[in-house]
C-alpha cells in the first residue's frame, strides 16, 4: 500500500490520475482517500489495527476520540498540501471562503472569492450556520459555476464545513484548512471580507438579507476597477484569466 511507503493521499490521488486518464473507476481524490483512512481509524480502528492506520498519515499521530472532539475538524487537508498552481494567481477556479457575520445570532453571508481575479460570489445566511446548511449553500454556488472554475476552495478552521469530505465527493471540489489564526493564508477573501463592511457593518441584522442584495452588493466589487488588477475589474479579470487558459479550438 503506497500509504504505508510514506505517499501522500494527494501524490496517490495525482498517480492514479497520471495513469488512468479519464478512467473515472480507477481514480480516487485526495479527500477520498482521508476520508477513508479516518473512517478507519474512528469506525473500525481498535489497538494494533488503529495504530497501524494512524501510520498512513503523514504526521504518524491517531487522531484522539470521536470525531467532533475538542472541536476538531476530521480528515482536514492543510493548506500546505494544497497543489503549488494557485499560488501564482495564473489559472482560475480556486476559490477562498468565509463566512462574514453580523450580529450574534443574527445571520451571515457567505463569501467566495476567486484568487486569479478577485471576482466575488456572495450568498445569505438568515438562520443557523450547521454545516448541513453552510455546505450545501456552498454547493448551490459551485454548481453555478462552469466546471473549469471548479478546481479548489479554500476555508479558515471554522466547523461549518466539519463534512468537507462528504462535500468533495459530491461536486468534486478539493478543500484545504488554513492554519489557525492564519488569516493571510486567504487575503483575498479577508481583503473582500474588509470591502463588503462598507455594506454590513458589524453588528449588521442579516436575518431577512435577500439574495438580491447580496448579488447587487457582488456586482459592485466585480465591476470596480482595481490597482493589483492593473486596474481591470474583477470581472474582467475572470474573463481574461479564462481566455489564457482555453485551448485554442475549444
Amino acid at each position: 500500500m503506497l500509504l504505508g511507503t510514506g505517499w501522500s493521499p494527494q501524490q496517490i490521488s495525482a498517480m492514479l490520475k497520471r495513469m488512468f486518464g479519464d478512467d473515472e473507476s480507477m481514480r480516487a481524490s485526495h479527500e477520498t482517500i482521508y476520508l477513508g483512512v479516518y473512517e478507519g481509524l474512528f469506525v473500525q480502528g481498535r489497538g494494533e489495527v488503529r495504530k497501524d492506520l494512524a501510520r498512513f498519515l503523514r504526521t504518524g499521530r491517531t487522531p484522539q476520540g470521536r470525531l467532533d472532539d475538542r472541536g476538531k475538524i476530521p480528515g482536514m487537508v492543510n493548506i500546505s498540501e494544497r497543489p503549488p498552481e494557485p499560488e501564482d494567481r495564473a489559472v482560475p477556479g480556486h476559490w477562498e471562503s468565509d463566512l462574514l457575520l453580523g450580529a450574534t445570532g443574527k445571520g451571515a453571508v457567505i463569501t467566495l472569492v476567486e484568487r486569479a481575479s478577485r471576482f466575488a460570489l456572495l450568498a445569505p445566511l438568515p438562520g443557523q450556520r450547521t454545516t448541513e446548511i453552510v455546505t450545501g449553500e456552498l454547493a448551490r454556488m459551485i454548481t453555478a459555476l462552469a466546471e473549469v472554475l471548479r478546481r479548489s476552495l479554500t476555508w479558515d478552521q471554522g466547523k461549518e464545513i466539519s463534512k468537507h469530505a462528504q462535500f468533495t465527493l459530491a461536486r468534486g471540489l478539493p478543500v484545504y484548512f488554513c492554519d489557525p489564526r492564519s488569516p493571510w493564508q486567504r487575503g483575498s477573501n479577508e481583503n473582500t471580507n474588509g470591502l463588503l463592511r462598507r455594506y454590513w457593518p458589524k453588528g449588521s441584522d442579516l436575518r431577512s438579507l435577500p439574495q438580491a442584495d447580496c448579488d447587487q452588493v457582488a456586482w459592485l466589487l466585480n465591476t470596480r476597477p482595481r490597482q493589483t488588477l492593473d486596474w481591470y475589474n474583477p470581472a474582467e479579470a475572470l474573463n481574461n484569466a479564462l481566455v489564457a487558459t482555453t485551448p485554442r479550438g475549444s
